[in-house]
């Protein structure tokens, strides 16, 4: 195991990445104010060391009072100075934290206004703006990540507001965000679900020097020789990924979560493990997909629990 492996949580700040502006639905309502509980936030940052955890990716979306963009803050948004103070505050806990803001058309709710605007001059302005500020409060990160998952239209159906941007105009907009996060210092980093989608577009098209982050949070499925099962399934296709990624030669941090199985952190550790280039193994994330609030208090520590020992089973340490 390399001494510098990413073992990487994800955590939310903010909550709007999902639904519409306006949205009432039960399932992923709008939230006009911040919901997140700061005392809970705290005991789950707090605990996260104990499992072998050194990188905290903060997802922000409009959970902070931006200075170029003030209007983009909802109510209750953390100051850039409680911000601020919690990541120095987080650094002393031993772990690097990271700043996340997801640009898919599909998770960009928390840009208000601007997530309507998409591709277009003010829109990459605002775009440009938030990266450069968010790499100067987080003290010029080595990695961003800019999310870019789900942007079908399958992943809109239910929204009032569906829009999707494909072909060159994906990718424009793709390598427009990639250049502000090399002009910010950066290292550009996304999920990398579209593969599963168009693979020779995508390794076509995608720079080696964007992070990749594939991400299955099922089971591998194996042969009766416990070789990898690939049967042409959709799950399998998620899961080959890693191998896909790997063999075109991009570094990864391939990420898992308790989201439907509680094994899966031992899985993927597993299969990428014994099938990827450990030279192009960066490390592992967890993303409970919980926000931070005190029903999914439980839930956000058994991620990193179960994220902790699938560590040691699989890596010793």
């Amino acid at each position: 195991m390399k001494d510098n492996m990413m073992w990487a949580y994800l955590i939310h700040l903010g909550t709007n990445m999902w639904g519409d502006q306006g949205s009432t639905s039960e399932i992923s309502p709008y939230h006009e104010k911040l919901e997140t509980d700061d005392e809970i936030w705290r005991e789950v940052v707090d605990f996260l060391p104990s499992q072998g955890i050194n990188t905290l990716l903060i997802d922000l979306g409009d959970a902070v009072c931006y200075e170029s963009h003030p209007e983009l803050a909802i109510a209750g948004a953390w100051s850039k100075k409680k911000l601020a103070d919690e990541l120095d505050r987080i650094r002393s806990l031993g772990m690097t934290p990271l700043p996340k803001l997801n640009f898919s058309a599909c998770h960009d709710a928390w840009l208000g206004i601007y997530s309507r605007m998409l591709s277009t001059p003010e829109y990459y302005k605002v775009c440009a703006d938030l990266i450069a500020e968010t790499s100067e409060l987080f003290g010029h990160p080595a990695y961003f990540h800019l999310g870019l998952d789900e942007e079908t239209a399958e992943n809109q159906r239910g929204l009032n507001y569906a829009v999707i941007r494909q072909g060159q105009l994906w990718w424009h907009d793709c390598y427009f965000l990639f250049d502000a996060c090399e002009k910010a210092g950066a290292r550009p980093w996304v999920w990398a679900d579209p593969v599963w989608h168009n693979p020779e577009d995508y390794l076509k098209n995608m720079p080696k020097s964007v992070l990749q982050s594939n991400w299955y949070y099922g089971s591998v499925k194996r042969n009766p020789d416990g070789t990898v099962l690939d049967d042409g399934s959709s799950q399998a296709r998620a899961y080959m990924a890693y191998l896909r990624l790997d063999e075109a030669g991009y570094e990864q941090v391939p990420t898992s979560s308790t989201w439907s199985n509680w094994w899966n952190s031992l899985h993927t550790m597993r299969l990428c493990k014994e099938s990827l280039n450990p030279d192009r193994l960066m490390g592992f994330m967890t993303a409970p997909w919980e926000f931070t609030y005190p029903s999914t208090y439980y839930a956000l520590l058994n991620d990193a629990v179960r994220f902790g020992e699938a560590r040691k089973k699989i890596y010793g340490a």
